[in-house]
């Protein structure tokens, strides 16, 4: 049975670090994708956190995979907005190829952010945000599947 993000939820750092860690960069995505921000792994209120997320500040992204780009979606009203670079790299977290959303370039509010995602399944991204080089919080993404 495959991943999902309420799985993901439910899971501890050190296996969220893990699953990051086993995982391939795999494809750029493309397309929009929905995010589930994982700011308290494995508690019991992290389902409630990541909801509060999703309806007031982040629902997504969505990616151009053709010109190596994305737009957050902010708000419940999903305005697509903060911009950033997408290619592959190596990872700031174990030094094997991730996908990288660089915002350094793009965005002067989001400047200091580069997010680090692999892909865990089909259509699903596990995703790392450092803020100067710190490790802030996880997050996924989840593709509609074709």
């Amino acid at each position: 049975m495959p991943l999902d993000a309420n799985q993901l939820l439910t899971m501890s750092q050190a296996q969220l670090d893990d699953l990051f860690k086993a995982s391939p960069a795999g494809p750029i995505p493309n397309g929009e994708a929905k995010g589930t921000a994982i700011v308290a792994p494995g508690i019991s209120f992290s389902r409630a956190i990541a909801e509060f997320v999703s309806f007031f500040a982040w629902q997504g992204k969505t990616f151009d995979s053709k010109h190596g780009v994305l737009s957050n979606r902010l708000t419940h009203f999903g305005l697509n907005a903060i911009i950033a670079e997408v290619y592959k790299d190596t990872s700031w977290f174990d030094g094997k190829e991730c996908i990288v959303l660089d915002y350094s370039k793009t965005s002067f509010v989001a400047g200091w952010i580069r997010d680090e995602i692999r892909q865990i399944g089909p259509g699903l991204y596990l995703g790392v945000v450092y803020g100067e080089k710190k490790k802030l919080i996880d997050f996924c993404l989840e593709f509609p599947q074709q």
